[in-house]
C-alpha cells in the first residue's frame, strides 16, 4: 500500500533522551535484513519474531509481540507491549486492550481473529519503565527495522489505527494528538489516543470523542472486520 512514515529514525539512535539505554553492540541488524524479501510476509514475520537486536538492554529480554496477516484489512499501530502482554504474547491483553476493544465496539473473538486484525506496535518488545515510574518509550530500533518491511507485504490494508503519540509522530509527523483525533483527516490513518487509564480524564475533558469519533470508528471497524 506504500505507507511510509513522515520521518525515518536511524537504528540505535538516542533521540528519546537519556532514559534510553544505548545498544552495546548493534551488530546483527544487517544480518536480520538479509534476504527478508525472499520469504514474503511469512519470511519477514519469522525474522521479526526471531529478532534479538535489543535483547541485552531489555529488562525482560526480547519477546516480539505483533500479528500480521495477508487477509486483515485493519492494522493497529500502537506503542509497545506491557508486562502482561509480554507474558501472554497477545497484543493488548490487558486493561488498555479492554478499553480499546470498547472503543472499537468488538469483543476478544473478533479482536484476536488473525484473519481480520493486524497488530504492529512501534516497539515489538516490552521496553521497561522510566526512573520516574512511567512507561519507557518504544525502542527506536524497532520501527525503522521492521515496519516498512512488513507493510510492503500488506497491500490489502484499508485502515490503520495510529494509537498514541509515538505512532502518530512516526507516520504523521509532529503535532497535537487531540487536534489530530478530532480532525480525523481523510486517508488510511485514523489517529486515536492511547487507551490507558490516563485517558479517562482526557475523555471527560473531550466529550466529542465519545459522541463523534467513536461512532465513526465502530462503523469502520464493523465494515472491515
Amino acid at each position: 500500500m506504500g505507507v511510509r512514515p513522515k520521518s525515518h529514525r536511524p537504528a540505535c539512535s538516542g533521540d528519546q533522551g537519556g532514559d534510553l539505554l544505548r545498544l552495546p553492540n548493534a551488530g546483527g541488524a544487517g544480518d536480520q535484513k538479509t534476504d527478508l524479501e525472499a520469504g514474503g510476509l511469512s519470511g519477514v514475520a519469522a525474522a521479526a519474531r526471531a529478532c534479538r537486536l535489543c535483547h541485552e538492554v531489555l529488562p525482560l529480554g526480547a519477546r516480539p509481540v505483533f500479528r500480521v496477516s495477508p487477509t486483515a484489512k485493519l492494522l493497529v499501530i500502537s506503542q509497545a507491549p506491557g508486562t502482561k502482554v509480554h507474558a501472554s504474547g497477545l497484543p493488548f491483553d490487558d486493561a488498555s486492550g479492554d478499553r480499546l476493544r470498547h472503543w472499537m465496539g468488538i469483543g476478544r473473538e473478533v479482536f484476536y481473529d488473525e484473519t481480520r486484525l493486524n497488530f504492529m506496535p512501534m516497539g515489538f518488545c516490552y521496553p521497561g519503565r522510566l526512573r520516574n515510574g512511567g512507561d519507557a518509550p518504544p525502542r527506536p530500533e524497532c520501527a525503522p527495522l521492521w515496519h516498512e518491511a512488513l507493510l510492503r507485504h500488506l497491500p490489502q490494508l484499508e485502515l490503520i489505527l495510529l494509537v498514541g503519540g509515538y505512532a502518530q509522530r512516526r507516520y504523521l509527523g509532529k503535532g497535537s494528538m487531540t487536534e489530530r483525533v478530532r480532525a480525523q483527516a481523510p486517508g488510511r490513518f485514523l489517529p486515536l489516543p492511547h487507551p490507558s487509564w490516563r485517558t479517562t480524564g482526557w475523555e471527560k475533558r473531550n466529550p466529542w470523542f465519545g459522541e463523534e469519533i467513536l461512532p465513526k470508528l465502530r462503523a469502520e471497524v464493523a465494515r472491515l472486520t
